[in-house]
């Protein structure tokens, strides 16, 4: 029986704070005591008309909460405390739910939907709810139905849909579920709540509809049904239609051709004519279609053959109609749209998706927007000269260097002397559109630059003065100087043609960063971010006195930082921010100064102050402090080498503060990343430390709170250590390998189907290869035989990885090394093991054919490596 909470639902909401704790803590140990009790309890409360609803909506949010969460881990607990329940409760349970959805309340119907789809979550893949769709489809085939349960059926169908994966269901239930939704939408028979309703659940389910996408007849009908409800009188139905046109662009691309005339018609009068939220999904449809044909052109480039997926190019056939219709969209800029780049619009929406038209059709595009460009980029109304910039900025991507390079040397001119256009709007978009110029068209490395020696110093010179612009602008003006220092990294020329600017563009960064108007620290970090890029890209030989100059103006401002008087958390908050940010500085400093031999006595000699500063900021407990000042750590460590040991005694601790740090996991990640970096530098002189670091990274791989995407750098870093001490590496070899084994098997069983855990899978591999490299290589010279038990389990796991369809590139460089030294550090020893495995020959064969020469050189070696064992 379950028990009366009304009571203490409604004191868990009281405005009294003593009686909502008491009542919060009262559910809590209810929740713990007696689970099953508890959840019958909230739903049998959920279910009851004569219940107040605000005890209702908790008892919805509670259940709901009870069932799901957003940590992967939790939900996992959640999932297995509902599975033990046992059968009669969670049937119960699940029979209040399903009643709910007829109730008179439009929010308890609301939340049992919801909390319907996190139940079909759990049990639909498990088999447990067989009779669910057709309960469901029950309540929409009874003639005399309420309009408000089909509704609340409608919502429940498209949140199952959204929560389970198109596998779950047989054809059957998928023909009959579509059926319900598009009868749903049928504007003769049902209100406008139904057809939204049915709208919105046809869009969680089309990812079922492939089977009905492939026959023409019940295409057709989705097509018609779906069309003719993106003409409702209703803009909501109307919004929710063209949600599924968009859908249905990226899933059923190669079955579009019948219907693009239509809903090129569709599109354009939602555009010309309907509201925003309307408009925004026409116009999100045609991006769609352009993400599909660059994906298409991008595969095209890399595979051969004819039978590739269908290229049906709408956009190249729609291009004479489409272009004029997004530059329409230009002209409609809301009047503070410049402050908040957050702002999306239908002037924001049609700049990207004509961005997006540019790079699928190249130089097609540049006769159609050019026209448009000049007959507005000289109007009186600012409208038009901001449109005219944003249409010229957004169709740099795409056409040909060729094509573009006259227009920008044409315009580049009139483009710096918008930069004092009285207007802010056209300021911003003339900067953004200035900073996109030099990111695509300048880039002497690859021998091409709008930039010469020529035009350089006035650039310069107006990057400069505008960056003392509004803080929006100046934000815009720091991406310009950015990607314009950028393109001079790597200049073949032993010479920069910036490196003469580089005192002034540096002191008007510092200055920029310092100012109090930015509002937030948006300005600030841009300017910090810029500061970085042109130290990184400077030439060291012609800038070396220019940084070592800079690095005590660095230190002063984070030393300065350190002295601040912190009244409020925003105190708190601003200080961490200019930390991080100073750290960065410090930590591009050291890598550039260490990276010449004439340059790095600079960085050794300073390092003892430096060091003082970053324990001194990681004593200030910041977590994003923590991830700068610890990659700046890392940074001193390459550059001190064995010197660094000075440091250890009290950085130590706050490397164990760093390795235990599961809360903030980034912080924990980069210190396992800085850990590598001072096994590096030290080599066997990090050894009194290597008891204390390989528990904490043992413990950090058993933990199930510790984000998963820690563990890969954990086994990098078991490399790093063998390699720094040796044999001693022995004392740690059965749990380090105990891990290693373990992470195999997780890789061997893990899901391909979904994106996020092929790149998990492929860093947790790569990370493995690593770490067995490592260790071999560390006893490759005193006690290579600890190595042997474990050389056959090696190497099923490299044939299990040759085996896989979707082989990273990655993965493979680090596997074909791996066997190199599996070779190279056991010797004859391992002549068996490559007689019984002779897949290596297959997977060295396919490495020497690939076209990157770092492969084919590691696969040369390795090649070498066995055949010196097989001859032995």
């Amino acid at each position: 029986m379950a028990m009366e909470i009304t009571p203490i639902l409604l004191s868990a909401q009281s405005l009294d704070a003593k009686v909502r704790n008491e009542a919060e803590a009262n559910l809590r140990q209810f929740q713990e005591q007696n689970l099953p009790l508890f959840l019958l309890s909230l739903s049998v409360e959920l279910a009851n008309n004569e219940k107040p609803n605000e005890s209702r909506r908790l008892a919805g949010i509670v259940l709901k909460n009870s069932l799901d969460a957003k940590d992967a881990m939790r939900k996992e607990h959640l999932v297995q405390q509902w599975m033990v329940i046992e059968i009669s409760i969670k049937s119960q349970i699940k029979d209040l739910l399903l009643r709910t959805l007829g109730s008179s309340v439009q929010e308890a119907r609301h939340t049992s939907a919801q909390v319907i789809a996190k139940v079909a979550s759990i049990e639909v893949p498990r088999k447990q709810w067989p009779e669910l769709i057709g309960s469901l489809l029950n309540n929409m085939t009874q003639q005399d139905g309420p309009a408000a349960l089909k509704q609340a059926t409608l919502e429940t169908l498209g949140y199952v849909c959204e929560e389970i994966s198109s596998q779950e269901l047989v054809q059957d239930e998928v023909n009959n579920v579509l059926t319900a939704v598009v009868q749903g939408m049928n504007l003769a028979q049902h209100g406008p709540e139904v057809r939204l309703a049915a709208t919105r659940a046809l869009y969680n389910a089309l990812e079922f509809a492939q089977t009905n996408f492939e026959n023409e007849m019940e295409r057709n009908y989705i097509m018609k049904v779906v069309c003719e409800t993106a003409l409702s009188k209703e803009a909501e139905i109307r919004q929710a239609a063209f949600e599924c046109l968009v859908s249905i662009a990226s899933t059923y691309y190669d079955v579009l051709e019948p219907y693009m005339q239509t809903l090129f018609q569709l599109t354009s009068n939602a555009v010309k004519g309907d509201e925003e939220t309307v408009a925004l999904q026409a116009i999100e449809f045609w991006s769609s279609i352009c993400d599909e044909e660059i994906e298409l052109q991008e595969y095209m480039s890399t595979e051969s053959g004819d039978s590739g997926p269908v290229h049906s190019q709408f956009i190249k056939k729609a291009l004479s109609s489409l272009v004029p219709m997004l530059l329409e969209t230009l002209l409609k800029q809301e009047e503070d749209q410049d402050q908040d780049d957050s702002i999306w619009n239908l002037s924001m929406a049609g700049g990207t998706c004509l961005g997006l038209v540019a790079r699928t059709v190249g130089d097609d595009v540049v006769p159609l927007v050019m026209p448009f460009v000049e007959a507005n980029i000289v109007k009186q109304d600012w409208h038009c000269r901001e449109a005219a910039t944003f249409a010229f900025g957004s169709i740099l991507e795409g056409p040909s260097i060729d094509k573009l390079t006259p227009l920008v040397n044409a315009g580049l001119d009139f483009l710096l002397n918008a930069m004092k256009d009285e207007n802010n709007h056209v300021k911003d978009t003339t900067a953004w559109t200035l900073s996109r110029v030099f990111e695509l068209l300048h880039s002497p490395a690859n021998g091409f630059s709008v930039i010469c020696p020529e035009n350089l110093h006035r650039i310069v010179a107006v990057l400069l003065e505008s960056v003392n612009d509004a803080p929006h602008v100046a934000e815009k003006v720091c991406g310009a100087i950015y990607y314009l220092a950028q393109g001079y990294e790597d200049a073949e020329s032993g010479s920069s043609l910036l490196s003469p600017c580089l005192p002034g563009i540096i002191s008007q960064l510092l200055k920029t960063a310092e100012r109090t108007d930015g509002g937030d620290s948006k300005l600030r970090s841009s300017a910090y971010e810029t500061l970085n890029e042109v130290v990184r890209s400077s030439n060291i030989v012609e800038t070396s006195h220019i940084i070592t100059e800079l690095l005590p103006v660095i230190m002063n401002k984070l030393g300065q930082t350190l002295d601040l008087q912190i009244v409020t958390s925003d105190d708190r908050e601003k200080q961490g921010d200019v930390q991080a940010s100073l750290c960065g500085v410090l930590q591009v400093i050291i890598q550039k100064l260490s990276s010449a031999d004439e340059t790095k006595p600079i960085i050794l000699q300073a390092s003892d102050p430096i060091m003082i500063l970053f324990l001194r900021v990681l004593a200030c407990r910041s977590s994003t402090v923590h991830e700068e000042a610890m990659l700046a750590i890392g940074a001193l460590a390459y550059a001190s080498g064995p010197e660094f040991g000075k440091y250890m005694p009290e950085l130590y601790k706050y490397l164990e503060m760093g390795l235990q740090n599961f809360e903030e996991y980034q912080v924990c990640a980069i210190t396992v990343g800085v850990v590598g970096d001072i096994c590096r530098a030290m080599d066997d002189k990090v050894l009194p430390y290597c008891d204390g670091i390989m528990s904490h990274l043992i413990h950090d791989l058993q933990s199930a709170e510790l984000h998963r995407s820690v563990k890969p750098p954990i086994f990098s870093c078991f490399g790093d250590i063998a390699l720094a001490i040796g044999e001693q590496f022995l004392k740690y070899i059965e749990s380090a390998i105990t891990m290693m084994h373990s992470a195999a098997q997780i890789c061997a069983q893990m899901n391909t189907s979904d994106e996020e855990f092929i790149d998990y899978g492929n860093q947790l591999k790569r990370s493995i290869f690593e770490a067995y490299s490592g260790i071999l290589q560390g006893f490759k010279n005193s006690k290579p035989e600890v190595m042997l038990p474990h050389a056959g389990h090696l190497l099923q796991f490299i044939e299990l990885v040759f085996r896989e369809s979707q082989r990273d590139e990655s993965v493979t460089k680090a596997a074909v090394a791996v066997m190199g030294d599996l070779a190279d550090s056991l010797g004859s020893n391992t002549k068996i093991l490559f007689r019984d495995n002779t897949f290596y020959v297959d997977f060295l064969g396919e490495c020497l054919q690939s076209d990157d020469e770092q492969l084919k050189e590691t696969a040369n070696w390795t090649q070498v490596m066995i055949a010196r064992v097989m001859v032995s």
